[in-house]
């Protein structure tokens, strides 16, 4: 009897000797619901995937990252099998996970409705409850179009083999060059019940589905483009437990209160009127108030913080984007040029080439540097409108943009600087919660590797001297510069990219900026990037979500109503307005013919910090009855004590 043959892999750092054709689920001990797939060399496995000599294993578990993605790419099968039992004529586009969930595309005679998406998440709790087993086989194309003739989209996909992209979610199906189909096989007679072109991996089986719910459907043109078919796209979502799906869902119900569109609204702040055009806003004067404040208090830091007011134009000349290069790479996302005296003009999709030309107007000495310009500069990008949404993605937006030009040996302390006056920032706005990344230098860039280095040194040196949290975004800098993004978390736990620094290696070098040297050589600046809120109409939205419209005092577009019990008492309180409204405070008297309840709630639902009520005794007393956003209450305060309390708490931004 011949002795059965070895291998020998690597486990949690310790090697060890297997029998050949022993599973990664094997050497795991994996059950399938807790450890759901393996790292193997770095690649994700099928726990049904047999070992080779010298593998690196680790455990891939459901509630990680990567185990998340292969429950939802998982789910997203067993939706698309339920759809194609109930409507046998669905054509299979794609199906990736996505953040939080996932999607899958269907060529079917008319929309979904809600009662279908009932019907299909029947279907996939039977499915699931069956335990059907998801089975791994390499194919050849011919086998691949063979079996999966009736697909059109699929036999699109099977074409593309390793060749698809990241953004149109077709790597899921065909990536790494070799063409796999899963198939879901009964666990009881291991008959097909249903197959799909992927490359996995999936979970062992249907059962270790702990918890899913279909969210909506709509329209969606095949692999992103309004020159292809549109398809009907069903979301779903899936996580490792139901509880962890529990706290999701009523996160997302939590978010739909404080949804900044709706509450632009219900606050009389913006509107996006249909006769303006899509992603287009218009600021109404409360919006307009807050908005000022955000603006006027950059302003000040920024002055503070050594930076140069700059204005530049809305549009340009194309030869200026032709020199930038932005015509090459962003010509699909800027709104088409007018032709004009012989010329193309186009509106400028970002300011940094103005703010270059103003570096150029005259020679520059390297006593001059760091040169710091910041603009709050209005520009314009043609978002397609499926992807529009409220301020966070708008078409014409407001950056708070700074570009600082400096020379190499200053580059690592000019970047601890802006990154600690980032923080610093966005902290008194009452953010606190921050992440960051580091994107380094991508398998395809331009210029020097010396200087790729010494950039990204440059920004790891900041992040460490920061303090600040981060991991190394390997590979996914621009193709011209690495960049750190910092990220914030909100009240409910959302997190949103904010901030940028990036050190553009191209820009200085295409324009021919230079300075004079100490030793009189003319020498090439460096050029940090720099948007802080990222836009004004972004970090507006953020906010209003971030406190569900009741902004702290220094931000509220009225911050004190004034609220008689009787008409008798206006006076009186229009007396203590004028006192307020001397130190700068946003104040209104609500004299309108209301009972006082009514003007109450009417202040709470303007989400208003601070009312001021008045009657007999208060206007006897020279004082007022306090009353908090939150409901509290303080009677008889005497006017020098509120005026001294409210001015405080806008001052210092108190957040109540």
């Amino acid at each position: 009897m011949s002795a059965v043959a070895q291998i020998r892999i690597t486990l949690a750092g310790a090697e060890r000797v297997v029998a050949e054709g022993t599973t990664y689920g094997e050497i795991l001990g994996a059950d399938g619901r807790t450890v759901i797939a393996a790292r193997v060399n770095g690649e994700l496995k099928d726990l049904a995937a047999r070992a080779a000599d010298g593998d690196e294993v680790e455990p891939v578990a459901i509630d990680s990252e990567d185990g998340r993605a292969i429950l939802r790419h998982s789910t997203a099968h067993v939706m698309a099998q339920a759809v194609q039992e109930i409507f046998p004529e669905a054509k299979l586009g794609i199906g990736p996970p996505v953040e939080n969930g996932f999607y899958y595309d269907f060529d079917v005679d008319k929309p979904f409705t809600p009662d279908d998406l009932k019907r299909i998440e029947k279907r996939m709790r039977e499915i699931v409850k069956q335990g059907q087993i998801f089975s791994r086989r390499v194919v050849t194309e011919q086998e691949a179009r063979e079996e999966l003739a009736a697909e059109p989209y699929k036999q699109e996909l099977i074409g593309l083999k390793g060749g698809a992209t990241a953004d149109d979610g077709a790597n899921v199906e065909v990536g790494g060059g070799e063409l796999t189909i899963y198939d879901n096989l009964d666990p009881k007679t291991g008959e097909l019940c249903w197959k799909d072109l992927c490359r996995g991996p999936h979970l062992p089986s249907t059962r270790a589905i702990p918890a899913f719910k279909l969210m909506r459907s709509g329209g969606a043109y095949w692999r992103g483009s309004e020159k292809n078919p549109q398809l009907q796209r069903i979301y779903g979502t899936a996580w490792e437990s139901r509880e962890a799906q529990d706290a999701y869902l009523t996160m997302l119900e939590e978010a739909e209160r404080r949804d900044h569109r709706k509450l632009g609204a219900e606050l009389d702040l913006f509107s996006f009127p249909s006769e303006i055009g899509g992603g287009l806003a218009v600021w109404h004067p409360k919006g307009g108030r807050v908005r000022r404040v955000l603006e006027e208090y950059s302003r000040q830091r920024h002055e503070q913080a050594g930076y140069e007011f700059v204005v530049t134009p809305h549009l340009t000349k194309s030869t200026l984007f032709e020199t930038s290069g932005h015509l090459d790479w962003y010509a699909d996302g800027m709104y088409p040029p007018m032709e004009m005296e012989g010329a193309k003009y186009y509106p400028k999709p970002m300011n940094c080439p103005f703010h270059i030309m103003i570096f150029k107007a005259r020679g520059r000495s390297y006593r001059e540097l760091p040169l710091r310009m910041f603009e709050l500069g209005t520009v314009y990008r043609f978002e397609k409108s499926g992807v529009l949404h409220g301020l966070t993605r708008a078409r014409g937006f407001t950056q708070d943009d700074a570009h600082i030009f400096v020379t190499p040996d200053q580059l690592a302390d000019e970047l601890t600087s802006l990154l600690t006056f980032v923080l610093d920032l966005l902290r008194d706005y009452g953010l606190t919660e921050f992440e960051a990344e580091l994107a380094t230098r991508p398998e395809k860039y331009v210029g020097d590797p010396a200087e790729w280095e010494e950039a990204t040194a440059a920004l790891r040196h900041a992040l460490d001297k920061s303090g600040l949290d981060y991991v190394v975004a390997e590979g996914e800098g621009a193709f011209y510069a690495p960049k750190i993004d910092v990220h914030i978390r909100d009240a409910i736990g959302r997190r949103w990219q904010l901030s940028t620094l990036q050190v553009d290696l191209q820009e200085p070098q295409r324009f021919g900026l230079e300075y004079q040297a100490a030793d009189g050589t003319r020498k090439r600046p460096y050029m940090i990037h720099r948007a802080l809120f990222g836009s004004v109409e972004r970090f507006f939205a953020i906010l209003l979500e971030h406190y569900a419209g009741a902004l702290p005092p220094w931000l509220a577009p009225v911050q004190v109503v004034g609220i008689p019990i009787a008409e008798a008492h206006i006076p009186h309180l229009r007396a203590v307005a004028e006192r307020l409204a001397a130190e700068g405070i946003r104040v209104e008297v609500d004299e309108g013919d209301e009972r006082m309840q009514k003007k109450i709630r009417n202040a709470q639902k303007a989400k208003v910090p601070y009312m001021l009520l008045a009657g007999d005794t208060d206007v006897a007393a020279g004082a007022v009855s306090f009353r908090y956003r939150n409901g509290e209450q303080k009677n008889g305060v005497p006017i020098d004590d509120a005026v001294a309390e409210i001015v405080e708490a806008v001052r210092n931004r108190i957040q109540i």
